[in-house]
């Protein structure tokens, strides 16, 4: 079962936006030390609506040989297009991932049926299970948790990435997926009081910037002790907010930088993040005690 502290990976860029893949090895030494539990490879926060087929391949490709089976690797594939998402899914089927994330299709906006058969189809090709994954504030669809229910019945699907931040779904999905399947938060913000009411862990914007932290959060809640968890968590407050004071992944792209692990490159139609944010985002890294590199 897939569980605890992933974190969904920018991907470095250069300044001109080509990818780093010196950087990227950086980045997955960083997280094997810091004591991340898996890794997603080309998900939002890794700008996949901008990578094109075979890039998006190499990265996932790459990012197998530099982890080199040290951690677990969760390849995202999805896309609003079935087919496109089958295609995608089978060329990286071959590499030694543990999962593919898959985004409900954003933008044409499918019925809760479409959406069914979507996974289903996708979770009927490929050899390694599928992770939903519901971001309606993105995709603008919601997967009903009475779609979710039916779908952990397929014997390749077998995670829910829920960024919704609607808390009251952890117990309908808990008691109707069964103990078996992971819920797995996808907002940093809930993600705490999501483990503290049976969530299995967490897909991560803020463990790019704090991977030991947030490991440490993960294993505290999902223990239950939720007065220890929450005193990790307030540690982590601003954080959560600040690196979503701009499109994600703008400010953990900066974030990043700062900390001397990639390089300054994000791609058109994103953004750097705007001088007048930085300071905030600095002063949640240094309340969650990040060391910057050096200027």
């Amino acid at each position: 079962m897939l569980a605890g502290s992933m974190v969904a990976l920018v991907t470095p860029m250069d300044a001109d936006g080509a990818v780093s893949y010196a950087d990227l090895g950086r980045l997955i030494d960083f997280h094997l030390q810091s004591g991340t539990q898996a890794l997603i490879i080309a998900g939002t926060t890794g700008e996949s609506a901008t990578l094109d087929h075979n890039e998006h391949i190499e990265l996932i490709e790459t990012a197998c040989e530099l982890a080199g089976g040290r951690m677990p690797i969760v390849a995202g594939t999805g896309s609003n297009s079935t087919a496109q998402t089958l295609a995608l899914s089978k060329a990286v089927d071959r590499l030694p991932v543990v999962a593919f994330l898959v985004v409900t299709p954003y933008y044409n906006k499918p019925t809760q049926e479409g959406m069914y058969r979507h996974f289903c189809m996708i979770a009927d090709a490929v050899r390694q299970p599928l992770i939903l994954y519901n971001v309606p504030g993105r995709t603008g669809v919601d997967l009903h948790s009475s779609t979710v229910i039916r779908l952990s019945e397929h014997g390749n699907i077998a995670s829910l990435k829920d960024a919704t931040a609607e808390l009251d779904r952890v117990a309908t999905l808990r008691n109707g997926c069964g103990p078996e399947f992971s819920l797995l938060s996808g907002d940093d913000a809930t993600s705490c009081e999501f483990m503290l009411r049976g969530g299995n862990g967490v897909i991560s914007v803020t463990a790019n910037v704090a991977p030991a932290t947030m490991r440490a959060l993960c294993d505290t809640a999902r223990t239950g002790k939720r007065a220890a968890a929450e005193r990790i968590d307030d540690k982590l407050r601003l954080l959560h907010d600040t690196l979503f004071v701009e499109s994600n992944p703008i400010p953990v792209k900066w974030a990043v930088r700062r900390m001397g692990l990639a390089g300054s490159g994000i791609r058109l139609p994103l953004t750097p993040l705007a001088a007048e944010h930085s300071d905030a985002v600095l002063a949640a890294m240094a309340a969650a005690e990040i060391e910057l590199a050096a200027a």
